[in-house]
C-alpha cells in the first residue's frame, strides 16, 4: 500500500494517471478532469509530460523524495486500461502503487473523494482499467463534476464544457486534487482521505 512507501526499495515508484480524451476538441471538457489534474501536478513539480510511451503521454520526476511517473493515456477514455496495464507491467509496480484521477458525476462540482479500491461506478475508463488489471484494488481520486441535467444524454454531458459559473469551482478542485495526489505519495492514501474527503462549501 502507499502507506508503506518508506519500506520499499529505492528504485520503486508510484504511477499517477489522469484520465481523459486526447483530441483538442475534448480539452477542458468534464471528462478530462484527470488530464487537468496531471497538468497542474506536472507544472508544480516541474515534470515534463510529453514523452509518448505505453499509449500515453508520460513524464518522470520526483514528488518530494519519491519517484513518480505522471501519465495521460492517449487511447481515448474507454480503453484507458490498455495504457495503464502497459505502465504497470513495464515498471513492475503493484496496483496499490497506482493512483488514478478521474471525473465523477455522482459528486457535486468541485467535491473530491479519495478511495483505495472500489467498483467502476459506471465510469467506462475505470471499468476498462479494472478489466485490464484484473483487480479494483488501486487508489483513486474522484473529481466531482455534478449530475447531468434531466433528459440530457450522458455522453453529451461529460464531453461538454464547464459553465462560466463552474469554472472557478472546478479549477480550485483540480488544484486540491493535485495536492491530494502529492499527499498520497508522501503520506499515504488514508492521510489524504482524512483531509480531502471532507465536504467543501461551494
Amino acid at each position: 500500500m502507499l502507506e508503506n512507501r518508506r519500506c520499499r526499495m529505492e528504485d520503486n515508484m508510484i504511477i499517477i494517471v489522469g484520465l481523459g480524451n486526447p483530441d483538442l476538441q475534448y480539452r477542458d471538457t468534464r471528462h478530462n478532469a484527470g488530464f487537468r489534474m496531471i497538468d497542474i501536478l506536472a507544472e508544480q513539480n516541474r515534470i515534463d509530460v510529453s514523452a509518448r510511451k505505453h499509449k500515453a503521454l508520460i513524464g518522470k520526476g520526483m514528488i518530494g523524495a519519491e519517484k513518480v511517473i505522471l501519465a495521460k493515456p492517449q487511447t481515448y477514455m474507454n480503453l484507458s486500461g490498455e495504457s495503464v496495464r502497459e505502465l504497470v507491467d513495464y515498471y513492475k509496480i503493484a496496483p496499490e502503487e497506482l493512483i488514478v484521477a478521474y471525473d465523477d458525476i455522482s459528486l457535486p462540482p468541485g467535491q473530491l473523494r479519495i478511495r483505495e479500491k472500489g467498483s467502476a461506478g459506471g465510469h467506462n475508463g475505470i471499468k476498462n482499467i479494472i478489466a485490464c488489471l484484473g483487480t479494483d484494488v488501486f487508489p483513486r481520486i474522484k473529481i466531482g463534476i455534478g449530475e447531468k441535467p434531466p433528459r440530457m444524454d450522458l455522453a453529451d454531458y461529460v464531453l461538454g464544457h464547464f459553465s462560466p459559473e463552474e469554472r472557478p469551482i472546478m479549477e480550485e478542485s483540480f488544484q486540491r486534487a493535485a495536492r491530494a495526489a502529492e499527499m498520497m505519495v508522501s503520506d499515504g492514501a488514508e492521510a489524504a482521505m482524512n483531509l480531502f474527503n471532507r465536504k467543501t462549501a461551494l
